[in-house]
């Protein structure tokens, strides 16, 4: 026996860990007869080498020490490799298995640059990205699992660095981009600023494609060292310039559904247009109480409707209907199986890719108006001070009244539109009453801390072709905060009522923010003269501050976006973690079912809970499932969040293109060593190359965030004031250039 094995025995002695349990648990693998023991299994090897006396070992040298005998080897190494697969050991080039931090290793995903380098991104949503310089990539590609080695360790706001030293898994086979077609071979240029080759197409494997055609390729070989890696084309998704061409590459690059399978549509073909007397069995009557729906014009997937009185005890009598979609997606049906993997609905420019088929998210569980429908009611009554005095949830029958928009609520309460307000004259004390409870909401949510943002959304306005012939920016006004405060409020009073509750749940956790990215934001902030108040342990209520005291002056974008972006992001989770952002101990999306996985499995678990349905059996099975849902939700919420905006950014290009060579103001939104970045009154972002910037040689200090000229000591920051002429839009990149318009460019221009 090998002196490492001898050493590791007196290990497990040492932890008591007894060795025939160990042999009688692993002996019997080959079976994997429940999840449950497999996963037993894997905890147990991981136990073994989380041992601070442990060595790397070949799987002889594990079978040994475990007493697996040869012909049950097999069975150990399915459970190595799951491992493997999970990120949770490795294999060295030596065949040895180990802990990858024990080796100053660690796994995550490699997000590529069009420039060579890329970053790690690590799973554990506290720890900062690794840098990976492009000599010390080693042929990973975009989204690819690797292993990476750290060389330099983060230090004083710089990144760690890293060096890829396997890759453990494929991001994909498949690329889209856009193709040039040669005499006797082609390439395909990756979409986006994600990958820094082309792929090489050998002749014969185009499938006919032409110069500019949108294609999906398929990764045969995934080169090496300096040589690209070679594809076929295996879809033409059409001409890069033909209408809805743009679109459908994202759509395929970020590999979403567009169509259901033929056995959900087959599934919902009993579902019925209309209730039945069934349907309302049991339910609680609320059909004969005033509500509305309040959305934008272009929604067609109402989910949720408001009703609203104020009681003679002064209370006021809030109710937050939500469709019942969990009356009709029965668990682990096809239809309730697809849900799951899509996780969320996809909101594109030109098209919505839904959770559920049109004829449930549109049509049975769309509160539409004057239509009877099935919903989930949580009713509140609230205080003067935004107190929740009581609440009560149950399965309801409700029918909306009337179906509003944002714009139309806002002109009856701010714009004091006399046409609206004689339409609806029965329904603007209605109205009146919600601005006054909103007000009430968000004072209580601003004094215990809560963070608002106040940034400018765009909204892209497209032609019949699906040109963007418009950039507008979307007003937030007082009907869309009557929505979000009150979606708040419900939220974090179910949330709360499970929580003491104690069963399985599915929370919005917002983690405490990194304390050496707030050291960092301190910094920045203090160049304009703003602090942060003990900046090692931030409060809510701390950033709060800084949001107020920028509002409305030249640098209240940027530091706005810096302070998000020094916040970690919101996920979902199977334990009660808090929401810093809203400064809430508890937490959850309830209110969106239609729309989002993770609300539909919340209101399966209030349902049981109603019914008196969850036993011991059901709470263990949703205690193990609940990790899982919560993890692979968060994952398709970025996938939409990334998905979304690149379809806006590269509908931002497309709309810049015809803009070549014209002048507009803007403001610094950021600086680097390679120039300064822009942003158009309308959130168009673009870049002002350093090579651009002629009339001297900028340094960039980063301490500072500066940009100072060598020669001149003219000083750019973050916030200023610039104009910028259009040099360029890059609808392959989805990149615009700018370049500075001097004054004295503006005087040779008259």
């Amino acid at each position: 026996m090998k002196i490492s094995v001898f050493c590791f025995i007196l290990c497990l002695l040492f932890l008591r860990i007894d060795i025939l349990k160990i042999n009688s648990f692993l002996y019997e693998v080959t079976g994997l007869d429940t999840i449950e023991k497999m996963e037993e299994r894997k905890q147990l090897i991981l136990d073994l080498m989380s041992h601070k006396d442990y060595r790397p070992m070949k799987i002889k040298e594990l079978s040994m020490l475990l007493q697996v005998p040869n012909h049950e080897r097999a069975a150990l190494e399915e459970i190595l490799n799951q491992l493997i697969q999970e990120g949770k050991i490795i294999r060295t080039k030596k065949d040895k298995y180990s802990l990858p931090e024990t080796l100053n290793m660690v796994i995550g995903i490699f997000q590529g640059n069009a420039k060579g380098y890329g970053f790690l991104l690590l799973e554990d949503s506290d720890a900062n990205d690794i840098f990976i310089p492009a000599d010390k990539v080693n042929g990973a590609m975009h989204k690819d699992k690797v292993l990476c080695k750290i060389i330099k360790a983060e230090h004083g706001g710089r990144k760690a660095e890293g060096e890829i030293v396997q890759i453990l898994e494929r991001g994909s086979e498949k690329v889209v981009g856009t193709y040039e077609k040669s005499k006797n071979f082609g390439f395909v240029i990756p979409d986006g600023k994600n990958f820094s080759k082309d792929i090489f197409i050998p002749k014969g494997d185009d499938l006919g494609a032409v110069t500019g055609h949108k294609v999906v390729v398929k990764i045969t070989d995934w080169g090496k060292d300096r040589r690209n890696p070679e594809g076929e084309i295996i879809e033409i998704l059409g001409h890069i310039n033909d209408p809805g061409t743009d679109i459908l590459s994202i759509i395929k690059e970020f590999d979403m559904p567009m169509d259901f399978p033929e056995e959900v549509m087959k599934e919902i073909e009993s579902v019925p247009d209309e209730l039945s007397e069934e349907d309302i069995k049991g339910r609680e009557d609320l059909r004969a109480i005033r509500m509305v729906t309040i959305d934008g014009e272009d929604a067609k997937d109402l989910d949720d409707a408001i009703s609203l009185e104020k009681l003679p005890n002064g209370l006021y009598r809030l109710g937050v209907h939500i469709a019942d979609v969990s009356h009709y997606v029965r668990e682990n049906t096809a239809l309730d199986k697809e849900a799951y993997k899509r996780g969320t609905s996809v909101y594109l420019v030109d098209r919505v890719i839904p959770m559920l088929p049109h004829k449930l998210s549109n049509g049975i569980c769309s509160l539409n108006a004057g239509e009877d429908r099935l919903a989930l009611s949580c009713i509140m009554d609230i205080d003067s001070a935004g107190v929740v005095k009581n609440h009560r949830v149950v399965e309801s029958v409700i029918n909306v009244n009337e179906r509003m928009t944002y714009t139309n609520v806002k002109k009856i309460l701010v714009d004091k539109d006399e046409e609206l307000i004689s339409k609806y004259k029965d329904y603007v004390d209605f109205f009146k009453l919600m601005e006054e409870l909103c007000i009430i909401l968000r004072e209580k949510r601003i004094k215990r801390g809560a963070i608002d943002f106040n940034f400018e959304e765009a909204k892209i306005i497209l032609d019949e072709k699906g040109k963007a012939v418009d950039v507008q920016i979307v007003e937030r006004n007082i009907a869309t905060r009557i929505i979000e405060e009150f979606m708040l409020v419900c939220n974090e009073t179910i949330a709360e009522d499970f929580y003491w509750r104690g069963v399985p749940f599915i929370y919005r956790t917002h983690e405490d923010p990194d304390s050496e990215k707030i050291l960092t934001l301190s910094s920045f902030i203090h160049n304009f003269g703003y602090r942060i108040k003990g900046a090692s342990k931030v409060h809510p209520k701390d950033l709060q501050k800084i949001l107020f005291d920028i509002e409305g002056k030249p640098e209240e974008a940027v530091i706005s976006r810096l302070v998000l972006r020094s916040l970690q992001q919101a996920r979902y989770t199977y334990t009660n973690d808090g929401h810093f952002g809203l400064a809430a101990k508890n937490y959850c999306h309830f209110t969106s079912p239609i729309r989002r996985y993770p609300d539909l499995q919340i209101h399966r678990i209030i349902k049981a809970v109603i019914h008196n349905k969850l036993d011991e059996k059901t709470t263990k099975r949703l205690n193990k499932i609940m990790p899982e849902v919560a993890k692979h939700c968060s994952i398709r919420e970025r996938v939409a969040d990334d998905a979304e905006r690149q379809t806006e950014q590269l509908k931002k290009v497309e709309y810049m293109m015809d803009k070549i060579g014209e002048r507009f103001d803007g403001i610094i939104s950021g600086l680097t060593s390679w120039g300064m970045y822009v942003e158009l009154p309308n959130t168009v972002e673009g870049l002002v190359h350093v090579t651009e910037m002629d009339d001297d040689y900028y340094i960039f200090d980063e301490a500072h965030y500066l940009l100072i000229g060598e020669k001149r000591k003219k000083i750019y920051r973050i916030g200023d004031k610039v104009k910028v002429k259009v040099l360029n839009a890059d609808l392959i990149q989805r990149t615009i250039d700018f370049s500075l318009v001097l004054p004295e460019d503006d005087i040779e221009e008259e």
